[in-house]
């Protein structure tokens, strides 16, 4: 089935693809894998099709908090709004440079912008109470008992592999920067915002905004900035060309085409874990019940193939009256 080319798109891209693991995150590492995700985004920027970018901020926010343990003797450690702050800034700027500098290559001459966004929350949201977002590197139990006391940090143990942060992760409510975002876009550039869900922030009774000590997931940001922007596909870009049911298991099957509907049953039956596909599929619920009609999943690679209907998971609103699988991988 061949799709048309959307007008607007956003693409969510993870925090990995931004940051693999097996690297340490030199400034000439980052450019080299930066460099790399233009040359793969190229193909969709020389597409005549509104583009908004998000990205996660995963393993750098982590390393950001690392800093501020191993200075905070010497420097006041600084809340996790402003740590995302920074990571958003930080990716935006080396994704902003790769992405200018591929178009230059070949002449084209699109911009390229990135909006620091925030996010607000609800500051009754039930993550508050019971933070389960793990973030930063793994510790003994006798230096996560002194982070606990020195620091405040809520240290859980994680399966064995030490002891981790853990924080809030609530619900992203409403995203500040929309407008401008949506114009700069419709101008023709490329923008690049929501980077790692946002920095949260909530608004007080005066309507005053203040940071708050969480971190937002990116692909429920993602979506919600989709819907409130009006974009009616969203595409989420991953390691595995598509979304897979009974992974693992002999009779695994990858999904090519599948309804609203199916992929809520598929996802009540536990097939796709909280730890791996399970977030994603949240998002694309979220963004078609809020209004969007189709979600894409799977490689940066495999982009433009996907926008014109040819791979990928393709969740779409309208009922379909069965799915259809690819072949069995």
């Amino acid at each position: 089935m061949t799709e048309d080319i959307p007008a607007r798109l956003l693409i969510a891209i993870g925090g990995n693809a931004i940051h693999p693991e097996g690297i340490r995150g030199t400034p000439a590492e980052q450019a080299e894998v930066a460099a790399r995700l233009g040359a793969a985004l190229l193909p969709l920027m020389e597409l005549d099709t509104q583009l908004v970018v998000t990205h996660g901020n995963g393993p750098v926010v982590g390393k950001i908090l690392m800093r501020n343990v191993l200075a905070r003797h010497r420097v006041a450690p600084m809340s996790l709004d402003i740590l995302v702050a920074h990571s958003q800034g930080g990716v935006a700027y080396v994704l902003l440079q790769a992405l200018e500098n591929t178009l230059r290559a070949v002449g084209n001459p699109r911009e390229v912008v990135c909006m620091l966004t925030q996010v607000e929350v609800d500051p009754e949201d039930p993550a508050f109470a019971n933070p389960t977002k793990p973030i930063g590197y793994f510790y003994t139990e006798t230096e996560a008992a002194a982070l606990r006391e020195e620091l405040g940090w809520e240290m859980r143990e994680d399966s064995g592999r030490g002891w981790r942060c853990v924080v809030p992760s609530p619900m992203p409510r409403h995203i500040v920067e929309t407008a401008l975002i949506g114009t700069a876009a419709a101008s023709g550039a490329v923008v690049i915002a929501g980077g790692g869900g946002g920095i949260p922030v909530v608004r007080d009774e005066m309507g005053c905004r203040h940071g708050v000590e969480a971190v937002i997931d990116k692909d429920r940001t993602s979506a919600l900035m989709a819907n409130l922007l009006g974009i009616e596909d969203l595409m989420i870009l991953t390691s595995v060309p598509r979304v897979a049911i009974d992974f693992g298991k002999p009779t695994q099957r990858a999904l090519e085409r599948v309804s609203l509907a199916e992929i809520r049953r598929h996802h009540a039956d536990g097939q796709f874990p909280p730890g791996s596909m399970g977030p994603k599929i949240d998002a694309a619920i979220q963004f078609l019940e809020g209004g969007g009609k189709r979600v894409l999943i799977g490689r940066l690679e495999d982009a433009v193939p996907m926008l014109r209907g040819e791979t990928g998971t393709h969740i779409v609103a309208d009922e379909v009256e069965a799915p259809r699988h690819a072949e069995a991988v």
